[in-house]
């Protein structure tokens, strides 16, 4: 692809997620506008395909590959084992940068995010206000970022003593009570919740409380990815807090400088940190 191809071509970004949960799940809509954001100011369009499967994506880079219409992609949701993709678009010659918490293979570039820190951090805030039983409902489980999380989780509770339980969402809110209801059930039951995103964790608050239980009298929530839901929600979650429309830009700008020069980039991404609100509290002696 020539250099005025390159000026005029666009980044693409498939998200492989129900078309229902775009809509209320803020992280997507901030990294987008991030992204946006600094592709206008280079006038570059931003192609964004919603796919249902790993098969669909994976024919939209071919297509887009075939077409001469993206010189670049971003890569997200990355999967913990065997995940095709970061081969794929290279074998199509097709730039990229990819989200992950793990170092990128050789040669790809990457945007690394550190999801075990903000886990530790959680869980030392749980276990210090007296919490000895902490569930966790995940986002899908052969997401790398879910396992890192997961893995993060359970090292930090082997480390204090605490009993850690999880049990997998989907990031909707029917996802989030059905694993709520599912924590509940287990022995012992958990007094503290993390939720892997902030739909799950407002859609568990609104249950509880029809359960007749209180939070956070009878239940702590924390969400992983502070929202204005979470702000506004009664109480207030706790939830970790990260610039992710900056994100979305350092993604774009990470992308386009592979673009121009050819040559893989690493970027740490910032840490998250947890937001202490009203949703959390010692647990019931």
């Amino acid at each position: 692809m020539d250099g005025t191809q390159q000026d005029h071509a666009a980044v693409g970004l498939v998200l492989r997620r129900p078309v229902r949960t775009l809509g209320i799940e803020e992280f997507y809509t901030s990294f987008m506008s991030g992204v946006e954001e600094v592709l206008a100011a280079r006038e570059k369009p931003l192609v964004l395909q919603v796919v249902p499967d790993l098969a669909s994506e994976l024919d939209a880079y071919r297509r887009w590959s075939e077409g001469g219409r993206v010189d670049g992609v971003i890569l997200v949701d990355l999967l913990e084992h065997d995940d095709p993709r970061p081969a794929l678009v290279r074998e199509l010659g097709i730039h990229s940068v990819m989200l992950t918490p793990h170092p990128a293979p050789p040669g790809q570039s990457a945007v690394s995010v550190d999801e075990r820190s903000p886990m530790l951090e959680i869980v030392q805030h749980l276990t210090t206000l007296g919490h000895r039983t902490i569930g966790r409902v995940s986002g899908p489980t052969d997401f790398a970022h879910t396992s890192s999380r997961s893995e993060a989780f359970r090292s930090a509770c082997d480390a204090v003593g605490a009993i850690g339980v999880l049990a997998e969402g989907d990031y909707t809110a029917e996802g989030g009570r059905s694993a709520t209801d599912l924590l509940l059930s287990a022995v012992p039951t958990p007094t503290a919740l993390v939720f892997d995103n902030d739909v799950m964790a407002v859609a568990a608050v609104s249950h509880l409380r029809a359960l007749n239980l209180d939070v956070p009298g009878d239940v702590s929530i924390i969400a992983w990815d502070d929202s204005v839901a979470c702000r506004v929600a009664t109480p207030p979650i706790a939830a970790l807090r990260r610039d992710i429309h900056g994100l979305g830009e350092q993604v774009a700008t990470t992308l386009l400088a592979v673009v121009e020069s050819g040559l893989p980039l690493i970027s740490p991404a910032e840490t998250a940190h947890l937001v202490h609100r009203a949703s959390t509290n010692a647990p019931h002696s």
